[in-house]
């Protein structure tokens, strides 16, 4: 099997031909060099170093000095336009600009924060639960559940109004498909505009309502965010409308991704899952880690190096581009012995399914942790006959490892 991680259409292949694909660079003496094609108005075509090992991973994402998330983070690289349309997004900045902006919206993960969220997740996971079971069996996993708890939190963290939630929600699907593979160029053009037009319209809502809580703050996100009371740094309306897409999209899917995931891995997994459901709370914080190993819901992260470097014999120059490749770290078998098997007892410290060590590391992991725990919590208890049925409809991307529908009963 030819590899070329730059041809999207790499992307459509099997999951396992994937996997073998990676796992033959992985046995590479140094990271291999992909030529991408320049698609015009949308992307650049320089081309890329693909750090698949997971010490190279890790190595880069410590090292952000040299391997810097500027002009981009995500891959292929996107065109400079797309920072004056939309703003930049903090993780696609370097320090001190992006600790600044991390500084502030930090506050909002802080463990007291996160305890006081606990009450309302468990709530929201109860109210589903209610909904899938007056539902009866049979439906889709993704839209039933765990697309639903994600958005609520982040809504609820933000302080976005009931009635404008449905089209936060729409707007978010549609930023999530965009990341997908696309057949030809005048539907990756479709696809560019429609997404263009949903990530205005999350900043113009948010924005609209930061400017609306300026005045008369209450005790949401927003408020706090636009107020000059957090040791006296505030977001600018770009700033907020920013971060709240980045919330949005990597927050939501990190968290949605597990779940729908996860429910399959402990269908195909029986002895796991009698593992997790006869002590659960000595259980479920090492299955919450394997399954985000397993899973890596956000497949790739790529770097500008900034100086020349030695990488493993691989003399990078200042300019190249490289791309961490997380869900190919995560099987690294010198880090993960059988790392293809799922295994809730392994020790998952070391994974990089929340990003490599270092500034970037994801500043919600915390409160995806907390998602993924209440909702299995809710699940295995009320349902605990609950399980997967065939095989998941995946979106076809080379970023997002996303679950489109999961049909499951009970």
């Amino acid at each position: 099997m030819e590899i070329d991680l730059a041809d999207l259409g790499f992307w459509r292949r099997p999951l396992k031909e994937r996997h073998e694909a990676f796992a033959r660079l992985r046995d590479l003496d140094r990271p291999v060099f992909f030529e991408e094609k320049r698609v015009p108005l949308l992307r650049s075509g320089r081309g890329f170093y693909a750090l698949v090992r997971h010490a190279d991973v890790v190595e880069a994402s410590r090292n952000a000095k040299v391997f810097s998330s500027e002009p981009g983070v995500t891959s292929p690289e996107p065109p400079g336009w797309v920072k004056h349309v939309f703003g930049e997004s903090m993780v696609n900045m370097d320090d001190p600009r992006h600790a600044r902006l991390r500084r502030i919206v930090s506050r909002a993960f802080s463990p007291k924060m996160l305890s006081n969220l606990q009450g309302d997740i468990d709530a929201a996971c109860a109210r589903i639960v209610d909904d899938v079971t007056a539902s009866g069996p049979g439906g889709d996993f993704v839209t039933q559940v765990a697309a639903r708890l994600p958005i609520h939190v982040i809504c609820d963290m933000m302080g976005i109004p009931d009635e404008v939630r449905a089209r936060v929600h729409q707007h978010v699907d549609i930023s999530t498909a965009y990341s997908g593979v696309r057949p030809s160029l005048a539907h990756t053009v479709r696809m560019a505009a429609q997404n263009t037009l949903a990530l205005l319209a999350l900043q113009r809502l948010v924005i609209n309502l930061g400017r609306e809580r300026s005045g008369t703050p209450g005790s949401d996100l927003v408020s706090a965010l636009v107020t000059a009371n957090v040791d006296g740094e505030r977001l600018t309306d770009r700033e907020l409308g920013s971060f709240f897409t980045l919330l949005l999209v990597a927050g939501n899917e990190t968290a949605r991704n597990t779940m729908a995931h996860g429910i399959k891995l402990l269908t195909d997994n029986p002895e796991q899952r009698r593992l997790l459901t006869d002590d659960f709370d000595a259980h479920i914080g090492g299955a919450i880690e394997e399954m985000v190993r397993y899973v890596s819901p956000i497949m790739q992260f790529r770097r500008t190096v900034t100086e020349d470097y030695d990488l493993r014999g691989l003399q990078l120059k200042a300019g190249d581009k490289v791309v961490l490749f997380y869900g190919s770290a995560n099987r690294d078998e010198t880090v993960f012995p059988d790392a293809d098997r799922f295994d809730i007892t392994r020790d998952t410290k070391p994974h990089v399914g929340f990003g490599g060590p270092g500034p970037h590391f994801c500043l919600g992991a915390n409160l995806a942790r907390q998602e993924i725990r209440a909702m299995f919590r809710e699940l295995l208890t009320r349902l605990p006959e609950i399980r997967s049925v065939g095989e998941p409809e995946l979106l076809v991307s080379n970023f997002d490892n996303s679950v489109r529908s999961q049909a499951f009963t009970f």
